[in-house]
């Protein structure tokens, strides 16, 4: 038999594996009425959401602001009651995250993060994101995509068993590659069916449909600040997950299932800016001193009891196991790191046995506020680096300089000192520097500015930037006299 029929023959044993799949698996969807391929009960759906939410908080961690949950509670309630499964018991969860996301989970458990809230403006923009999460699970996306994925595994594996030319691993990785491309196309139909139906249960709530499109100006808003940062540090943009990440680029089909909405509509749709400020005014802004809180150079660490300064104008990432710096464009970074001190070594040992450099140069002793340390310049893959090692209490914490090209190391080394040397115990005059910064909902005077605005915040990357940011004047806006605003303080 020919190679070509071979694989015509493959491929129609293949569909027949599909299709037995397929039929197998077929329910009604709630939303269309029509046939969905689904490979999950509904009992399931709900399994899934029960067993992963324990696990979702563990990771993010639950807002602990009672009044604003409830808050978020009732506007999702208020969407759910009018949804196509208003039968399920929908849980909404302000997440403890800078994060900007908001996601679902199967079975009706919803979660959106204070960083995305924090950039809101009105309570019908946080029922736009809570409506577009609801259409996910009331279209069932989360069963459909999981049953896609089962399919395309059964399928293969049926497929195998029958023919043994599909078993090779060229074959195999063929099948996954146009298995992800079929499932990421999926997921940008459903993004848009998801803002058709949030649109929707906002329009039957009570809310203007038009919302929708102001959530994903402000989530486009925040793709253009987050790729002109990472230009400027010469770094990748990092994308958000969730509610914008998949979206569809085509704006006519957006404003289409939005403004189809507006038929449900009986009256004017409520937007209830003000009501929405006066719940945020207070929340957590950016860290939270479990993470430790950034602050203009300085990081401030009231848990552990110490603080840091960075390079003026890096950028500081609060990452959950290091502190990172970035120069601008990129050229130099500072990564700091602690570890338990297990062994009475002095900072050279450690620096030798547990961080496994045995060939420092230049290297030197340091006694710095009062704690004792070592640094010197080590070889980072064919470039130069330097590590410096400090003591405080029970930690050793780590900082490691590095440069883009090794021709700059030079223009850059007294800073990865400096910074290493400004390492202090926490004073009691930093203390409340230490505490998260907050939202503060203002009254807008004759001289405030964005400008102004941003001198006095403690905001410590692109200040100017954010607070426009937070009030939906990105990139260019102004304050006005006389209207609420958000600061940072």
């Amino acid at each position: 038999m020919s190679t070509r029929r071979r694989l015509v023959k493959s491929l129609c044993f293949l569909a027949g594996a599909f299709l037995f799949t397929f039929l197998a698996g077929c329910a009604q969807n709630p939303v269309t009425g029509e046939s969905d391929f689904v490979m999950l009960s509904e009992d399931k759906e709900i399994s899934i959401g029960r067993t992963n939410h324990p696990k979702i908080l563990a990771q993010y961690g639950r807002y602990q602001d009672e009044a604003l949950q409830r808050y978020v509670q009732s506007v999702g309630d208020r969407l759910a009651n009018v949804s196509h499964r208003k039968e399920l018991i929908y849980r909404f969860t302000v997440l403890d995250s800078p994060v900007v996301n908001a996601f679902a989970l199967p079975g009706g458990y919803i979660y959106i993060t204070r960083g995305l809230m924090a950039y809101l403006n009105s309570e019908a923009e946080l029922a736009a994101v809570l409506g577009h999460e609801i259409g996910h699970v009331t279209a069932r996306h989360g069963v459909r995509q999981q049953s896609a994925a089962q399919a395309a595994s059964i399928g293969y594996t049926i497929g195998s068993i029958l023919l043994p030319e599909l078993r090779g691993p060229g074959t195999q990785d063929l099948f996954n590659i146009l298995g992800g491309a079929l499932l990421s196309g999926y997921g940008r139909e459903h993004e848009l069916e998801s803002d058709g139906l949030g649109a929707e249960y906002l329009a039957r709530a009570g809310y203007a449909p038009k919302a929708m499109l102001n959530v994903i100006g402000v989530l486009k808003d925040q793709s253009s600040f987050s790729a002109a940062e990472a230009e400027q540090q010469g770094r990748e943009p990092q994308g958000y997950h969730g509610v914008f990440a998949s979206h569809p680029d085509n704006d006519t089909r957006l404003q289409n299932v939005v403004f189809a909405a507006n038929q449900y509509i009986v009256q004017d749709g409520q937007i209830k800016r003000d009501d929405y400020l006066n719940q945020v005014n207070g929340m957590i802004f950016g860290d939270s001193e479990k993470q430790g809180i950034r602050s203009g150079q300085h990081f401030y660490h009231l848990e552990m009891g110490f603080a840091v300064k960075f390079p003026k104008d890096w950028q500081i990432n609060n990452k959950p196991s290091s502190l990172q710096s970035l120069s601008a464009g990129g050229k130099a970074f500072i990564e700091m790191t602690a570890a338990d001190l297990n062994r009475r070594l002095s900072p050279s040992q450690f620096i030798q046995q547990r961080l496994g450099i045995d060939k420092l140069r230049q290297g030197e002793a340091l006694s710095v506020n009062g704690l004792e340390g070592y640094t010197g310049i080590v070889e980072l893959r064919g470039n130069l680096g330097r590590v410096t090692v400090i003591y405080l209490r029970d930690k050793a914490f780590i900082f490691l300089g590095g440069v883009k090209e090794k021709q700059l190391f030079n223009q850059f080394d007294s800073l990865f000192v400096a910074t290493a040397k400004s390492l202090h115990r926490l004073r009691d005059e930093e203390i409340p520097l230490a505490k998260a910064q907050k939202v503060v909902v203002k009254s807008v005077g004759k001289t405030d500015s964005y400008l102004s605005w941003s001198k006095r915040s403690r905001i410590s990357n692109s200040p100017l930037m954010q607070l426009r940011l937070l009030n939906g004047h990105y990139p260019d806006g102004e304050l006005a006299t006389g209207q609420r605003a958000k600061y940072i303080q």
